[in-house]
């Protein structure tokens, strides 16, 4: 019954700042009004959210678990890399662009969101996206795709950075079509990925100091 109790007040609370934020913004919506509008007194809604930011992430967590399982269980191995990295992005742009006003909050509050009772499983949350594009590389090096000479993971990040930029500058619009975002993002991710191809063919020392600098731990370790 406890267990019962909390769970229907974290989703009262889930609810209330989900309307709240999409119908009054973030920093219009207080957690005074949070709380009102959940019928919980404000010292409970504290007990589940630190701020309100930690709010825009309790209403966002589950989902985004679940988008990014979806997104990226159901990329197909056959097609080239770019292909399955925009299968998966896709996703989250019409996700997001199904509410643009909330999905603005997610992406602006959450970008340095780094303290907070949630804030630890924001930061897991990224870094299991960033692992899932890992294995995209990985498996796209496998199969002699991509140079096998790049960390996969910081070759991960490096695109997870990119998709980061590509969706705020697209969901910033007017009005964001999520089409129109994933053709940009694919023009993106062509020229980079390109970029590492060519990189490749490069010969004397220009090619040894590339492959040093993608290879070198202290570069991995600077971003995990």
């Amino acid at each position: 019954m406890r267990e019962r109790n909390r769970l229907d007040k974290l989703e009262r609370i889930r609810a209330a700042a989900r309307k709240l934020f999409t119908e009054r913004g973030f920093d219009r919506a207080t957690t005074r009004a949070i709380a009102r509008r959940a019928n919980v007194g404000l010292g409970t809604l504290f007990n589940y959210a630190e701020d309100k930011r930690d709010l825009v992430f309790l209403v966002f967590i589950e989902e985004l678990d679940r988008l990014t399982d979806r997104a990226f269980g159901a990329i197909d191995p056959r097609l080239a890399p770019i292909d399955q990295l925009l299968a998966a992005f896709g996703f989250f742009y019409r996700e997001f662009g199904a509410n643009p006003t909330l999905s603005r909050i997610l992406l602006r509050e959450l970008t340095f969101y780094s303290h907070g009772k949630l804030a630890g499983d924001f930061q897991r949350s990224r870094r299991r996206t960033v692992g899932f594009i890992a294995r995209v590389v990985a498996r796209a090096q496998h199969d002699k795709r991509l140079r096998a000479d790049v960390d996969p993971h910081l070759t991960a990040l490096s695109i997870f950075f990119l998709y980061s930029g590509a969706v705020r500058w697209w969901i910033a619009r007017e009005r964001p079509v999520a089409s129109v975002g994933i053709a940009g993002l694919r023009k993106l991710l062509a020229l980079h990925l390109s970029g590492l191809e060519l990189a490749a063919v490069r010969a004397g020392h220009s090619g040894r100091a590339t492959r040093r600098i993608v290879q070198s731990p202290r570069m991995r370790s600077a971003f995990r």
